[in-house]
Protein backbone atom coordinates (compact mmCIF):
# COMPACT_ATOMS: atom_id res chain seq x y z
CA UNK A 1 0.00 0.00 0.00
CA UNK A 2 1.42 3.38 -0.80
CA UNK A 3 2.30 5.73 2.15
CA UNK A 4 0.56 8.93 2.42
CA UNK A 5 2.74 11.81 1.23
CA UNK A 6 0.34 14.88 1.18
CA UNK A 7 1.85 17.16 3.11
CA UNK A 8 -1.00 19.72 4.82
CA UNK A 9 1.79 22.83 5.34
CA UNK A 10 3.83 22.22 2.07
CA UNK A 11 0.02 22.43 0.38
CA UNK A 12 -1.08 25.17 2.47
CA UNK A 13 2.33 26.74 0.93
CA UNK A 14 0.03 28.77 -1.56
CA UNK A 15 -3.30 28.73 0.21
CA UNK A 16 -4.16 32.11 -1.61
CA UNK A 17 -3.20 31.29 -4.76
CA UNK A 18 -5.68 27.79 -4.76
CA UNK A 19 -8.41 29.47 -2.63
CA UNK A 20 -9.23 31.31 -5.92
CA UNK A 21 -10.61 28.54 -8.24
CA UNK A 22 -12.76 27.37 -4.71
CA UNK A 23 -14.05 30.86 -4.92
CA UNK A 24 -15.06 30.82 -8.44
CA UNK A 25 -16.42 27.44 -7.99
CA UNK A 26 -18.33 27.80 -5.12
CA UNK A 27 -20.25 31.25 -7.07
CA UNK A 28 -21.72 28.58 -9.81
CA UNK A 29 -23.45 26.79 -6.99
CA UNK A 30 -27.30 27.81 -7.02
CA UNK A 31 -28.53 28.40 -3.43
CA UNK A 32 -31.31 26.99 -1.93
CA UNK A 33 -32.66 26.45 1.89
CA UNK A 34 -31.36 23.17 3.80
CA UNK A 35 -29.04 21.80 1.26
CA UNK A 36 -27.34 18.50 1.98
CA UNK A 37 -23.79 18.81 0.39
CA UNK A 38 -20.84 16.39 0.27
CA UNK A 39 -17.65 17.28 -0.61
CA UNK A 40 -15.17 15.30 -2.05
CA UNK A 41 -11.50 15.48 -1.40
CA UNK A 42 -12.11 17.53 1.79
CA UNK A 43 -8.01 18.10 2.09
CA UNK A 44 -8.11 19.93 5.70
CA UNK A 45 -11.83 20.67 5.82
CA UNK A 46 -10.97 24.42 5.96
CA UNK A 47 -12.68 24.97 2.06
CA UNK A 48 -15.80 22.46 3.18
CA UNK A 49 -16.23 24.69 6.29
CA UNK A 50 -16.50 27.83 3.81
CA UNK A 51 -18.70 26.36 1.63
CA UNK A 52 -20.78 25.06 4.87
CA UNK A 53 -21.43 28.32 6.41
CA UNK A 54 -21.55 29.87 3.09
CA UNK A 55 -24.49 27.41 1.33
CA UNK A 56 -26.44 27.74 5.28
CA UNK A 57 -26.33 23.65 4.31
CA UNK A 58 -28.18 21.57 6.08
CA UNK A 59 -25.75 19.08 6.41
CA UNK A 60 -22.16 18.90 5.06
CA UNK A 61 -20.22 16.03 4.59
CA UNK A 62 -16.24 16.01 3.61
CA UNK A 63 -14.58 13.13 2.71
CA UNK A 64 -10.86 12.72 2.37
CA UNK A 65 -8.60 9.96 1.72
CA UNK A 66 -5.44 11.46 3.23
CA UNK A 67 -4.70 11.22 7.04
CA UNK A 68 -2.37 13.35 6.98
CA UNK A 69 -4.98 15.88 6.06
CA UNK A 70 -7.80 14.72 8.18
CA UNK A 71 -5.04 15.40 11.03
CA UNK A 72 -5.85 18.94 10.50
CA UNK A 73 -9.59 19.13 10.46
CA UNK A 74 -10.64 18.76 13.96
CA UNK A 75 -11.01 22.63 14.21
CA UNK A 76 -13.63 22.83 11.10
CA UNK A 77 -16.11 20.80 12.47
CA UNK A 78 -19.04 22.20 13.80
CA UNK A 79 -22.83 21.48 14.01
CA UNK A 80 -24.15 20.62 10.33
CA UNK A 81 -20.73 19.52 8.93
CA UNK A 82 -18.75 16.14 9.40
CA UNK A 83 -15.60 15.72 7.77
CA UNK A 84 -14.27 12.07 7.37
CA UNK A 85 -12.07 10.05 6.04
CA UNK A 86 -13.29 8.19 2.99
CA UNK A 87 -12.22 7.38 -0.88
CA UNK A 88 -14.13 8.99 -3.93
CA UNK A 89 -13.91 6.06 -5.61
CA UNK A 90 -16.04 4.17 -3.30
CA UNK A 91 -18.31 6.87 -3.08
CA UNK A 92 -21.67 5.69 -4.68
CA UNK A 93 -25.10 6.45 -2.51
CA UNK A 94 -27.85 6.88 -4.66
CA UNK A 95 -30.25 9.95 -4.51
CA UNK A 96 -29.07 11.34 -1.37
CA UNK A 97 -27.24 14.72 -1.90
CA UNK A 98 -28.41 18.39 -3.21
CA UNK A 99 -24.94 19.31 -3.85
CA UNK A 100 -22.24 17.16 -4.48
CA UNK A 101 -19.12 19.53 -4.80
CA UNK A 102 -15.03 18.69 -5.80
CA UNK A 103 -12.22 21.15 -5.81
CA UNK A 104 -8.97 19.59 -7.48
CA UNK A 105 -9.38 16.16 -6.42
CA UNK A 106 -10.88 14.37 -9.26
CA UNK A 107 -8.33 14.72 -11.46
CA UNK A 108 -6.71 11.94 -9.59
CA UNK A 109 -8.84 9.38 -10.26
CA UNK A 110 -9.63 7.64 -13.63
CA UNK A 111 -12.61 7.12 -16.09
CA UNK A 112 -14.21 10.09 -15.38
CA UNK A 113 -17.39 9.05 -17.50
CA UNK A 114 -18.19 6.24 -15.19
CA UNK A 115 -17.04 8.45 -12.29
CA UNK A 116 -19.49 11.25 -13.29
CA UNK A 117 -22.38 8.79 -13.91
CA UNK A 118 -21.78 7.72 -10.09
CA UNK A 119 -21.75 11.48 -9.06
CA UNK A 120 -24.81 12.24 -11.44
CA UNK A 121 -26.83 9.06 -9.29
CA UNK A 122 -25.56 10.85 -5.97
CA UNK A 123 -27.98 13.47 -6.50
CA UNK A 124 -31.50 14.01 -5.44
CA UNK A 125 -34.21 15.38 -8.29
CA UNK A 126 -32.51 18.51 -8.93
CA UNK A 127 -29.29 18.53 -7.05
CA UNK A 128 -26.05 19.92 -8.57
CA UNK A 129 -22.73 18.91 -9.54
CA UNK A 130 -19.57 21.43 -9.38
CA UNK A 131 -16.54 20.21 -9.76
CA UNK A 132 -12.85 21.56 -10.94
CA UNK A 133 -9.90 20.15 -12.33
CA UNK A 134 -6.99 20.94 -12.81
CA UNK A 135 -6.13 21.03 -17.03
CA UNK A 136 -2.34 21.86 -16.79
CA UNK A 137 -1.14 18.68 -17.97
CA UNK A 138 0.77 20.13 -21.00
CA UNK A 139 2.99 22.85 -18.64
CA UNK A 140 6.50 22.05 -18.37
CA UNK A 141 6.01 20.82 -14.48
CA UNK A 142 4.12 18.01 -15.54
CA UNK A 143 5.89 16.98 -18.52
CA UNK A 144 9.34 17.11 -16.95
CA UNK A 145 7.84 15.10 -13.98
CA UNK A 146 6.97 12.07 -16.18
CA UNK A 147 9.93 12.25 -18.06
CA UNK A 148 11.88 12.17 -14.83
CA UNK A 149 9.80 9.11 -13.75
CA UNK A 150 10.69 7.31 -17.09
CA UNK A 151 14.39 7.44 -16.61
CA UNK A 152 16.13 5.22 -14.13
CA UNK A 153 16.25 4.27 -10.91
CA UNK A 154 13.27 5.86 -11.09
CA UNK A 155 10.90 4.08 -13.58
CA UNK A 156 11.73 0.41 -11.91
CA UNK A 157 9.96 2.20 -8.38
CA UNK A 158 7.63 4.14 -9.82
CA UNK A 159 3.58 2.61 -10.23
CA UNK A 160 2.06 6.55 -11.12
CA UNK A 161 -1.05 6.83 -12.62
CA UNK A 162 -1.61 8.61 -15.93
CA UNK A 163 -3.42 11.73 -14.67
CA UNK A 164 -3.48 13.03 -17.99
CA UNK A 165 -5.75 10.48 -19.43
CA UNK A 166 -7.99 11.16 -16.97
CA UNK A 167 -9.05 14.75 -17.36
CA UNK A 168 -11.50 14.91 -20.58
CA UNK A 169 -11.44 18.25 -22.74
CA UNK A 170 -14.12 20.73 -21.67
CA UNK A 171 -16.35 20.01 -24.51
CA UNK A 172 -16.08 16.49 -23.65
CA UNK A 173 -17.36 17.46 -20.04
CA UNK A 174 -20.34 19.98 -21.72
CA UNK A 175 -21.23 16.52 -23.88
CA UNK A 176 -20.96 13.75 -21.02
CA UNK A 177 -23.25 16.01 -18.67
CA UNK A 178 -25.76 15.75 -21.43
CA UNK A 179 -25.27 12.54 -21.96
CA UNK A 180 -26.07 12.13 -18.16
CA UNK A 181 -29.24 13.86 -18.36
CA UNK A 182 -28.54 17.46 -16.59
CA UNK A 183 -31.31 20.02 -17.80
CA UNK A 184 -28.55 22.81 -17.18
CA UNK A 185 -25.25 23.21 -17.47
CA UNK A 186 -21.82 25.58 -17.79
CA UNK A 187 -18.43 24.50 -18.00
CA UNK A 188 -15.55 26.71 -18.88
CA UNK A 189 -11.61 26.72 -18.94
CA UNK A 190 -9.91 29.45 -17.40
CA UNK A 191 -6.40 30.02 -17.14
CA UNK A 192 -5.46 31.69 -13.75
CA UNK A 193 -2.31 33.76 -13.26
CA UNK A 194 -0.52 33.63 -10.06
CA UNK A 195 2.65 36.07 -9.25
CA UNK A 196 5.01 33.65 -7.36
CA UNK A 197 8.41 34.89 -6.08
CA UNK A 198 10.73 33.27 -8.76
CA UNK A 199 10.57 30.36 -10.67
CA UNK A 200 12.24 27.73 -7.83
CA UNK A 201 8.74 28.36 -6.40
CA UNK A 202 7.04 26.43 -8.79
CA UNK A 203 9.03 23.00 -7.58
CA UNK A 204 7.50 23.89 -4.28
CA UNK A 205 4.11 24.20 -5.50
CA UNK A 206 3.96 21.15 -7.40
CA UNK A 207 5.72 19.45 -4.26
CA UNK A 208 2.45 19.87 -2.49
CA UNK A 209 0.53 18.38 -4.91
CA UNK A 210 1.52 16.33 -8.40
CA UNK A 211 4.93 15.17 -6.64
CA UNK A 212 2.93 13.29 -3.67
CA UNK A 213 2.21 10.50 -6.62
CA UNK A 214 5.53 10.18 -7.19
CA UNK A 215 6.47 10.38 -3.25
CA UNK A 216 4.19 7.72 -2.04
CA UNK A 217 5.63 5.20 -4.90
CA UNK A 218 9.43 6.07 -4.24
CA UNK A 219 11.33 5.54 -0.89
CA UNK A 220 13.05 8.86 0.78
CA UNK A 221 16.05 8.46 -0.91
CA UNK A 222 14.62 7.87 -4.11
CA UNK A 223 12.70 10.70 -3.95
CA UNK A 224 15.13 13.43 -2.85
CA UNK A 225 16.74 12.07 -5.58
CA UNK A 226 13.92 12.29 -8.32
CA UNK A 227 13.28 15.82 -7.06
CA UNK A 228 16.92 17.09 -7.76
CA UNK A 229 17.04 15.72 -10.98
CA UNK A 230 13.32 17.36 -11.30
CA UNK A 231 14.89 20.73 -10.49
CA UNK A 232 17.63 20.49 -12.43
CA UNK A 233 15.43 19.67 -15.48
CA UNK A 234 12.76 22.09 -14.86
CA UNK A 235 14.48 25.35 -14.16
CA UNK A 236 16.09 25.64 -17.19
CA UNK A 237 12.60 25.71 -19.36
CA UNK A 238 11.00 28.15 -17.28
CA UNK A 239 11.64 31.48 -17.75
CA UNK A 240 13.85 33.17 -14.73
CA UNK A 241 11.35 36.47 -13.80
CA UNK A 242 10.97 37.62 -10.59
CA UNK A 243 8.42 37.26 -9.80
CA UNK A 244 7.84 34.16 -11.84
CA UNK A 245 4.19 34.10 -13.46
CA UNK A 246 2.91 30.55 -13.61
CA UNK A 247 -0.26 30.02 -16.02
CA UNK A 248 -2.45 27.13 -14.05
CA UNK A 249 -5.29 25.94 -16.69
CA UNK A 250 -8.45 24.64 -14.97
CA UNK A 251 -11.78 23.39 -16.05
CA UNK A 252 -14.82 24.48 -14.06
CA UNK A 253 -17.88 23.11 -14.33
CA UNK A 254 -21.69 23.04 -12.67
CA UNK A 255 -24.64 20.92 -13.82
CA UNK A 256 -28.07 20.86 -12.06
CA UNK A 257 -30.82 17.93 -13.00
CA UNK A 258 -34.77 18.56 -13.23
CA UNK A 259 -36.27 18.79 -10.45
CA UNK A 260 -39.13 16.80 -9.42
Amino acid sequence: MAQDSWNPAQYERFADERRQPFDDLMALVERAPDMRVVDLGCGTGALTAALHAALGARRTLGLERSSNMLARSAGHVRPGLELAAGDIADFAPAAEWDLVFSNAALQWLPDHPALFRRLRDALAPGGQLAVQVPANFDHPTHLVAAAVAAEEPFASALRVPAHTAAVLAPAEYAELLDDLGFARQSVRLQVYGHHLGSRDDVVEWVRGTLLTAYESALTPELFAQFCERYRARLLPVLRDTRPYFYAFKRILLWARLEGE
